[in-house]
């Protein structure tokens, strides 16, 4: 059975805590509380990837400006003028890993993220992922001043801040 990606709804997030806390070691697993509230800022651009067994990924995204960086654990502070897709979180059950969920939910939001007139697309990866995003098309940018250079550090040493155009 293919998958099926549609937007998330707050009923979907104790399946989104599992597939994060599979995904993620313990030092980088955000609360639900902080998920609600992300897709309570930002709930046109939160899209889940159903599988025959479940929730097989989710992607968090939001309009924001290039070099604006959401710290970890923190709350989205979308921005109407934005020009910037900003990915903070995809996750792939591993149980779902190989079927191409990541790009299908990416392939979803960039659609979106272009219909909407944004022209880039942004995030933080952690050292595991850069090599993923950078096969992408991700290549290392800037943030935009010190306050997000310290939202940067929030997620640890050998981060990366990306960006791409879409």
């Amino acid at each position: 059975m293919s998958a099926g990606i549609r937007r998330l709804a707050a009923a979907d997030l104790d399946a989104v805590m599992q597939v994060q806390a599979a995904c993620y070691p313990p030092a980088l697993n955000e609360t639900r509380a902080v998920f609600a509230r992300r897709l309570a800022a930002a709930p046109d651009t939160a899209w889940l990837a159903e599988t025959a067994g479940g929730v097989g990924a989710y992607l968090f995204c939001y309009r924001s400006q290039p070099g604006g960086i959401t710290p970890l654990g923190g709350d989205f502070a979308p921005s109407r003028e934005g020009t910037a897709l900003y990915i903070h979180d995809l996750a792939v059950a591993p149980a779902a890993s190989g079927q191409g969920l990541a790009r299908r939910l990416l392939e979803t939001a960039w659609a979106s993220a272009r219909a909407n007139g944004l022209a880039f697309c942004t995030l933080v990866a952690v050292p595991e992922a850069i090599a993923f995003w950078t096969r992408l098309g991700f290549v290392p940018a800037q943030a935009a001043d010190q306050r997000q250079q310290a939202n940067l550090a929030s997620y640890g040493t050998q981060v990366a801040y990306l960006q791409r155009a879409l």
